[in-house]
């Protein structure tokens, strides 16, 4: 099949080059000519496993092709994915949708034969209804349909979860359009993948609802962490005892600093604006919210305990900065909370990470970047893990040690243990969920 993918950010681009990777022949727009001059030259403007080698394995292949200009993709494609960014709109919580509706506009006035125009973007309940007005409205004589076609891809694991997914959902209208849609997915109905289709408005509340929800699960085990560090409980094996219990899971259960990303957080602000405006407030949702920034701040706290106090003068080394590993997305990452409030102490900031400098250089003024964990540690005061790259999962703690003014680990993922940090000569070690350990306080079990 011919397909168009209005939108070449996190989501168009690696929709688009799966979609290619399935047999179909597909083109790329966006409105950035220095987006698609880039990937003219093959290269990837973002960070994501195994993208590169699969977008030029399908360019080579004559399936993939890239474009500024959106009548030519349109020409004679079955369907046109709408993949555009769908921030949070200032001052009000909603999405915003002004995005979504000029492509659909423009898809409208391009357009000259049937044609199912499909929302990727993540989008507010009723939004494919309105898209459908919009393009009534610009182009009358048309004939076509929408879809309802909302993306669950993480970061980091994007093509595997195209690829193998545990579900895609399809909001549709007419026969005509599942069949349209059907065939575009053929080859995960032949691997038996489950395809749910459904009513737009329906697949719109899956996305926001799923979403929330796995927020929600992360908030909770850390509102448990905090406790646990009241009470002496260990998170890790309380997340791991409730884990097993079938209804509850072992996914997105690790105690961390908070969520971040493109995801979580403009989608639970969505969700709780749309309770709001249907009288119906998302009061979960709505604390989650809340739970989940306080969390950062108390992130900070553990760090200035750590500091004895003050970070003012002091050195500090944090290892990640990225929202999650294999990414390279600082979207509401928690490093964008903390690590302000360190600058802001008097610290002097430095920071590694495998793959966020190109965005962290603009958004975290006043830190300096080192290209290694050992190189940003030497003679700091203390050393922040933040983010769980593998290349900080097995480090060589007692050199880390050894080259720090003060050894002192915050662990705030959770990778080591008061045992490891014993062992390499750490003064302090604190983490999330857990008993903290210092050298000059009461002996701690291992």
């Amino acid at each position: 099949m011919k397909i168009a993918m209005i939108g070449t950010g996190y989501v168009g681009l690696v929709s688009g080059v799966c979609f290619s990777d399935f047999g179909h022949d597909v083109t790329c727009v966006d409105k950035n000519p220095d987006k698609i001059a880039m990937l003219l030259r093959g290269e990837v403007p973002i960070f994501e496993p195994g993208l590169d080698s699969l977008m030029a394995k399908n360019v080579d292949a004559g399936r993939l092709s890239f474009t500024t200009d959106l009548a030519k993709a349109i020409d004679g494609a079955e369907a046109v994915f709408i993949a555009v960014g769908t921030p949070t709109r200032r001052g009000d919580g909603h999405a915003d949708l002004s995005y979504v509706m000029a492509a659909a506009e423009e898809i409208a006035r391009a357009a000259k034969d049937y044609v199912v125009i499909v929302t990727k973007s993540t989008v507010p309940v009723g939004t494919n209804r309105a898209v459908k007005q919009v393009i009534k409205k610009a182009n009358p004589t048309l004939d076509f349909d929408v879809a309802s076609n909302p993306e669950f891809l993480r970061e980091g694991a994007a093509i595997d979860d195209f690829m193998k997914p545990d579900r895609v959902v399809v909001g549709i209208q007419s026969e005509r359009a599942a069949d349209v849609m059907a065939e575009i997915y053929r080859p995960l109905y032949l691997r038996d993948f489950p395809i749910v289709t459904t009513d737009l408005e329906s697949a719109e509340m899956i996305k926001y609802a799923a979403n929330a929800f796995l927020a929600t699960k992360i908030t909770f085990i850390n509102e448990i962490a905090a406790l646990c560090e009241r009470t002496g409980a260990d998170v890790k094996q309380v997340s791991h005892g409730i884990g097993l219990d079938g209804r509850i899971g072992n996914k997105f259960l690790h105690a961390g600093p908070g969520y971040g990303g493109s995801c979580f957080p403009k989608d639970t602000r969505a969700l709780a604006r749309i309770g709001q405006d249907h009288g119906l407030p998302m009061q979960i949702t709505e604390k989650v919210i809340t739970v989940n920034e306080e969390m950062k701040r108390r992130m900070i706290d553990k760090l200035l305990d750590l500091c004895d106090g003050s970070f003012n003068g002091k050195t500090i080394a944090v290892l990640g900065v990225t929202f999650k590993p294999n990414t390279d997305d600082m979207r509401d990452a928690p490093a964008l909370t903390i690590i302000p409030a360190l600058v802001g102490g008097g610290a002097r900031v430095r920071v590694t990470d495998p793959q966020g400098q190109r965005e962290g250089e603009a958004l975290l003024p006043g830190v300096s970047w080192q290209d290694d964990p050992y190189k940003c540690a030497n003679k700091a005061d203390l050393v922040v893990l933040l983010t769980e790259w593998n290349e900080f999962r097995a480090l060589d703690l007692k050199r880390l040690a050894r080259k720090m003014t003060s050894p002192r680990l915050a662990d705030l993922r959770n990778i080591y243990s008061v045992k490891d940090a014993k062992r390499a000569g750490f003064e302090a070690y604190d983490s999330v969920g857990r008993q903290p350990y210092r050298h000059d306080a009461h002996p701690q079990q291992d």
